[in-house]
């Protein structure tokens, strides 16, 4: 019965990431593709090419990218975000909801780092990325930091942990913000598609 048990969880585990990417995908196409029937449907009639949701979408999110690139429609975007960076529960998700997708938007190289952190001395070792290299700027005494801020992710996105540490501490790794990410998630369980073979 055991034996039977584990290979069905096999599966399971094999299954489930695949069929929910599928179904994310397929949720996304059809509303794009019925939004698109709704907003060209009346200019073309019964004409309607099979994935024009698709390049709509792209075409509106790229040009959603250009206009919060202008100084002053960014402004106006800061008056829209005042009710969810201002009301009591909604600032807390919405605020960490953005901090996190800004730190995957374009910045300078060297501010996104997979880093191994390691206090000397000890032979603990703990994947983080650094978020911040200079404090320059903050107030207080955090602007006299001579650190780096680390960010320690959780397993299965749990929540994780902002140190400050030397930079000596820290050894460059050669891999992607998200790759380090998708491994935290997952806890470092799945083997390396980099293995040699």
């Amino acid at each position: 019965m055991k034996t039977l048990t584990r290979y069905f969880l096999r599966g399971l585990i094999t299954f489930l990431p695949v069929a929910l990417t599928i179904y994310v995908l397929y949720l996304f196409v059809v509303w794009t593709e019925n939004l698109a029937m709704r907003a060209v449907g009346p200019l073309v009639g019964d004409f309607y090419l099979p994935g024009l949701g698709i390049v709509l979408g792209a075409a509106a999110i790229f040009g959603l990218g250009v206009l919060v690139s202008l100084p002053v429609v960014a402004r106006l975007l800061s008056v829209f975000e005042l009710p969810f960076t201002n009301l009591p529960v909604v600032k807390s998700i919405y605020s960490s909801l953005k901090n996190f997708a800004d730190y995957f938007a374009p910045h300078e190289q060297d501010a996104q780092q997979v880093v191994l952190l390691k206090m000397p001395g000890n032979d603990l070792s703990i994947v983080g990325l650094v978020t911040r290299q200079s404090f320059k700027g903050l107030p207080g005494a955090l602007g006299e930091l001579d650190q780096v801020a680390v960010y320690l992710p959780m397993g299965y996105m749990i929540g994780g942990y902002t140190v400050f540490v030397p930079r000596s501490w820290t050894t460059p790794i050669e891999m992607s913000v998200e790759e380090a990410m998708r491994s935290s998630l997952i806890a470092w369980m799945a083997s390396s598609n980099r293995s040699g073979g």
